[in-house]
């Protein structure tokens, strides 16, 4: 074979190795994050808390290959065959056996169960890149590495997209598992092959050929760490974002961080055209979609989402484009990895940990935002325009244009009438501040003015106004509350979401039913009917508290019981004073907080006559609380003639086929009711409630009550759900 022959072959199974490493790494990523749901509970925050410790474990597997590649090749070769056949013990992939304890907060919880079960391999297996990148660099007489990077981003995100696409639709949890193990025993055999091509003389020529970079100096060090924390604290807002409002699942995990992945790709790849192109439009993109997010135009969530994902991914072309453009030479590729995932740990910690326990609001987004301001390469978009912005002079006299112009908005908006910018005013506010944002774009100072100013008028100011007025906004791990106040209405936010309204301005409106809980919905018939059913000693247990509404249903002498995830919400509903259903209909209900579902498992059989299944965050449902498992828990805990009530509302799910599902494998029998109100009941909402029961004259009293209950009769059958298998694709309603 030919000296060019075996280059040609060398660099395709280091090309493979890289490939292979990077997939199996981010296909374990949403994998196992869906493995621990019916464990953590389906909050958004189960997935930051999840990256979190892939981004620590990635930061030590880049120090370890930074340690490592101080050795000799062949000691480096040996050293990790022996670190990848140890962590191999851990094989075949799953969760770690360690029971949920209740004193422990999730926060802290979900992370160690996360590393308990997976740390080891997923330690190993980050070390790939960076280790394989300099075995080949060495093996081929200073080949650049840098382009191998770009294929490691590609598997990455190729890892990604098959998990929701092909891998979970396809194969169950445990086929998933064998499927992973098998592919990491490829990888171990690759690697086999990489480290044999180091061979032991070519430290000597790679010493003696390949010029050696200058240090690093602590100024480059800390710019590398900067520019990768803010796509990876962006990454993870934008999860967090999009999650909160649909349904905490893999597929929407895995948008964030596949463009994030991608965005690598684009700013390390050989042919720079994309890259630079982004990365000079990233300023416009910015100012305008930053300002359309904070601001909150369209309460489009679908387009919003699509807007947060845009912006996240050119931010992040652009500042990893920089940190292209700052890498070292090849004997420094460790180093500069080591920093990169410092970066990406940092922007995990203060994203996932710091950002819900030191802030009420989101406010790491426009925090971000204006820091990615601060680090994208600008560039000015004509000659006319840089004259204005180099010379003393027009510089000068645009810089105090800009700062009077933004003052000048800024004060009218905060001293302004409370409908300020209405009538179309904030939409003309907003193009002359993107008007002159871009012409700002190529000077960073006017140009942060200008971005800072946006945020804070378009968003940002109503934000910190309400921060300052107390207790009308609370964030906890699982979200961030909102209590509005109109008059005569109280209302409760989670996400995008209403989650309680009560009237105000006497008791007897205070203690009226209101918005998916009114008498006639699905729950309030089926309330209604309840001492009928099961007479004046009844047990009800309600999944979800929100602002504690249903109590108001609540008879004296029957047996109430909530299970609440959040402390937070058991706050706002009975301790702030604000909400007062609990206080005028049920005062001091026992409480259990935690998932309900391992809650309810330590439950007595047949312990209840009526359990509500009402668990949301923001408009998502967590998909462990719609498997079989889930309503094999259900059905131990409601007695044999008992009723089961399940609120499936979601704009964008169908779950009534799940829901049938689960009845049809769980002997149920079900009648849906849809509710659509009247014109005239204001603080009335459209819902959609099924009601389950193993007796058929449990469903067959409700269906006499009122004609509106119907048998359940989804348009298509769907597989039921697991904890082993699930996938939403067949119950997207923009498919239909």
């Amino acid at each position: 074979m030919s000296e060019r022959a075996r280059g040609s072959s060398g660099r395709i199974i280091y090309i493979a190795t890289i490939l292979a490493g990077s997939f199996l790494l981010f296909l374990v990523q949403p994998m196992v994050a869906r493995m621990a749901l019916p464990r953590l509970g389906g909050a958004p925050a189960v997935w930051n808390s999840a990256m979190l410790v892939y981004q620590l474990l990635l930061l030590g597997g880049y120090a370890y290959a930074h340690w490592l590649s101080r050795a000799a090749p062949r000691r480096q070769v040996t050293v990790h065959l022996v670190v990848l056949a140890l962590a191999g013990l851990w094989l075949p992939i799953g969760l770690t056996g360690a029971l949920l304890p209740t004193s422990i907060a999730p926060a802290v919880w979900a992370p160690w169960l996360i590393a308990a079960s997976i740390g080891p391999l997923f330690f190993a297996v980050s070390a790939q890149a960076p280790l394989v990148q300099r075995w080949f660099n060495l093996a081929s007489g200073g080949g650049d590495p840098y382009a191998l990077y770009a294929a490691s981003s590609l598997g990455s995100f190729a890892g990604l997209i098959a998990y929701p696409l092909a891998v979970e639709p396809l194969m169950t949890l445990t086929e998933q598992s064998w499927f992973w193990s098998a592919g990491y025993i490829g990888l171990f055999a690759l690697v086999v092959g990489c480290g044999s091509r180091v061979p032991k003389a070519v430290v000597v020529v790679a010493a003696a050929t390949v010029p050696a970079g200058p240090p690093s100096s602590l100024h480059r060090l800390i710019l590398w760490i900067a520019l990768a924390f803010v796509p990876s604290g962006m990454m993870l807002a934008t999860s967090t974002y999009i999650t909160t409002d649909i349904v905490a699942l893999p597929l929407l995990w895995v948008l964030p961080l596949g463009l994030y992945l991608l965005s690598f790709s684009v700013a390390f790849a050989d042919d720079r055209w994309l890259a630079d192109f982004l990365t000079r439009v990233a300023p416009i993109t910015i100012l305008v979609f930053g300002g359309v997010i904070v601001g909150e135009f369209t309460q489009n969530v679908l387009f919003d989402t699509a807007i947060a994902l845009i912006l996240m991914f050119m931010a992040s072309v652009a500042l990893h484009t920089r940190l292209y453009r700052t890498r070292p030479a090849p004997d420094g590729l460790t180093g500069f990895y080591l920093a990169m995932a410092v970066g990406g740990a940092l922007g995990g910690v203060f994203a996932a940990l710091l950002a819900p326990a030191v802030f009420d609001w989101t406010y790491e987004f426009p925090l971000l935002i204006l820091c990615a301001g601060l680090l994208i390469p600008q560039i000015y978009l004509t000659h006319r325009l840089r004259r204005i912005w180099t010379d003393p002079l027009a510089r000068r006299t645009a810089l105090g244009i800009v700062v009077v112009a933004m003052t000048t908005l800024v004060i009218l908006y905060v001293a302004g009438p409370k409908d300020r910018f209405g009538d179309g005013h904030q939409e003309l506010a907003f193009v002359v501040i993107v008007s002159v944002g871009i012409a700002a774009i190529g000077s960073r100072l006017p140009y942060m003015v200008v971005l800072a100013s946006a945020l804070m008028l378009f968003g940002g100011y109503r934000s910190l106004s309400l921060t300052v007025a107390g207790d009308a906004r609370s964030r906890s791990y699982f979200g961030v509350y909102t209590i509005r106040e109109r008059p005569g209405v109280r209302e409760l936010d989670h996400g995008t979401t209403v989650h309680g309204l009560q009237l105000t301005g006497s008791v007897q409106r205070e203690r009226t039913p209101t918005s998916y809980y009114v008498p006639g919905s699905g729950v309030g018939q089926a309330m209604q009917a309840v001492p009928a059913l099961y007479g004046s000693h009844a047990r009800v247990g309600i999944v979800g508290l929100g602002t504690g509404t249903l109590a108001c249903y609540a008879r004296p002498g029957q047996h109430w019981t909530f299970y609440e995830i959040d402390p937070a919400v058991v706050r706002i509903a009975r301790d702030d004073g604000r909400f007062t259903f609990l206080k005028r209909c049920l005062p001091d209900p026992p409480m259990i907080i935690g998932d309900a579902r391992v809650s309810l498992s330590a439950a007595p059989a047949d312990n209840l006559d009526l359990l509500a299944l009402d668990a949301f965050s923001s408009d998502a449902i967590p998909m462990h609380l719609m498997t079989n498992e889930a309503f094999a828990v259900y059905s131990r805990v409601v007695r044999p003639d008992g009723l089961l009530l399940v609120h499936i509302s979601n704009r964008f799910l169908d779950l009534a086929p799940i829901v049938a599902a689960a009845a049809k494998v769980g002997h149920w029998y079900t009648a849906e009711l849809l509710y659509r109100p009247a014109r005239e009941q204001r603080y009335a909402s459209g819902s959609q409630w099924i009601a389950l029961s193993r007796d058929r004259r449990i469903i067959a009293a409700l269906e006499r009550r009122d004609s509106s209950w119907t048998p359940l009769a989804p348009d298509r059958e769907v597989a039921a759900w697991t904890d082993d298998y699930s996938s939403i694709l067949p119950l997207l309603k923009w498919q239909r």
